[in-house]
């Protein structure tokens, strides 16, 4: 897997629990949810630690670095225009409740909506393709579909060229 597509999967896994249970303090939330990576990362790699046993974390390495480096401004920025990023997903999401949309649909869809507006150093296409993967990956069966549909209909009113950088 690619550090991008690793640092969106992480950006969703984060906007997700952030949906749900929202920090008081976001740098402190994100530093914890980094730990707690590594931590996963470790365990995958070694096998669980002792049942109430410290781990004890080596240094972040280079791409643990990479994938935040990427991730962050993209969770800090769909934080930010998350009121105008779901009045557009409200918007074209005809005959569905805001709130009936699986949440892990709504941030995988805000995330790439966030893309496709304010980076203009990502191709929307890459964003709707990325975000499609990351559906069928966390999320249903059809999830995948629905989201195509709703970026899709997003695209198509950016006055950007939806292959190239600008």
């Amino acid at each position: 897997m690619g550090k991008r597509r690793e640092a969106r999967e992480r950006a969703v896994q984060f906007l997700f629990q952030h949906d749900l249970n929202p920090p008081e303090n976001l740098e402190l939330e994100l530093a914890q949810f980094w730990g707690s990576q590594r931590t996963a990362a470790i365990e995958d790699e070694k096998g669980p630690s002792n049942w109430g046993q410290p781990v004890e974390l080596p240094p972040p390495t280079v791409e643990d670095a990479e994938t935040r480096l990427f991730a962050e401004p993209l969770i800090k920025g769909v934080l930010e225009h998350r009121d105008a990023i779901d009045e557009r997903i409200k918007g074209h999401a005809k005959n569905w409740d805001f709130h009936r949309i699986a949440a892990v649909d709504r941030n995988i869809m805000r995330l790439a909506i966030y893309e496709m507006l304010h980076r203009e150093d990502i191709p929307p296409v890459v964003s709707i393709n990325e975000a499609v993967d990351i559906a069928k990956k966390f999320s249903t069966q059809d999830s995948g579909k629905f989201v195509n549909g709703i970026l899709d209909k997003i695209r198509g009113e950016l006055m950007r060229p939806a292959r190239i950088l600008k």
